[in-house]
């Protein structure tokens, strides 16, 4: 279950990138068709750059609200919990072996 989670998040990233990709070929093609300086080229990367990243960074953000969200209604502990339960359970061994 969780792998499904993961994998659908690389999946939302991969595409904000593969999106920052066509972007720069698009620049590229418009440079070309309608004769930018190699600054106003260079600028609109840049700008769809500084795009593609806050798109990354929110696909980022959504998806960890969504898995949050699924783990808790699948009602898994987070690994916090889970290493605080593995403490108290190995102090009450100790205290029982002694």
């Amino acid at each position: 279950m969780l792998d499904l989670l993961e994998k659908t998040v690389m999946t939302a990233i991969g595409a904000a990138a593969i999106t920052q990709k066509k972007a720069e070929e698009l620049v590229v093609e418009m440079k070309e068709k309608y004769t930018l300086s190699e600054d106003e080229g260079r600028r609109i990367v840049e700008r769809l750059k500084g795009i593609a990243e806050e798109n990354r960074e929110k696909i980022r953000e959504m998806a960890e609200v969504e898995v949050k969200k699924i783990v808790e209604r699948l009602g898994l502990v987070s690994r916090e919990e889970y290493d605080l339960l593995l403490s108290r359970v190995q102090e009450l061994e100790s205290r029982l072996n002694n």
